[in-house]
């Protein structure tokens, strides 16, 4: 089951940037007065994080919660980006409903105006997701490898200075 989890972990991360990319190709064809094209790029985003949604109640539910195991600022630098995420993630599913059926009622007006609402929110769901699974399933461990060189290098550094001083402060 860790193995499908992980699986469902990347496959969710791969389904985030998807809809990142069509929200964007969406938002780039409705600037240039394409809807038929914008339509179908956001209708696609719109599938496309329906099932992500399955798939990461599925891996959740296999899985359950990952906690980060790495420490520090970076740590803190997720724990944020993972909150705002899921913050903003609630919303979503709501404002993207809304805003699909005032297109779908032909309501422009008021679909223009949630859109600018909804397209940033969603597409600062959709890159973050993709960053966290970054951070939590691949980067974390070149961190760690990271900052222990670090250390290991500062420690030489350090007892470095500390045998110098020991010379020039040992008497003849």
């Amino acid at each position: 089951m860790k193995d499908l989890g992980s699986s469902l972990a990347a496959l969710n991360a791969f389904l985030n940037g998807s809809a990142g990319i069509l929200l964007f190709a969406g938002w780039l064809c409705v600037r240039a007065k394409n809807i038929t094209w914008h339509r179908r790029f956001m209708a696609s985003a719109f599938v496309v994080s329906i099932i992500f949604l399955i798939s990461y109640l599925t891996r959740f539910y296999l899985s359950g919660a990952h906690r980060y195991p790495g420490s520090g600022g970076m740590k803190t630098l997720y724990l944020s980006i993972l909150f705002t995420h899921t913050v903003l993630a609630a919303t979503v599913p709501f404002l993207a409903i809304r805003t699909i059926y005032l297109a779908l009622k032909n309501r422009i007006s008021s679909h223009r105006k949630i859109a600018k609402v909804t397209l940033p929110i969603w597409m600062y769901v959709s890159v973050t997701g993709v960053v966290i699974y970054f951070m939590l399933y691949r980067w974390v461990k070149k961190f760690k490898s990271v900052s222990s060189v670090i250390k290991k290098l500062l420690l030489r550094k350090i007892n470095y200075i500390l045998v110098s001083y020991a010379k020039v402060f040992t008497p003849i």
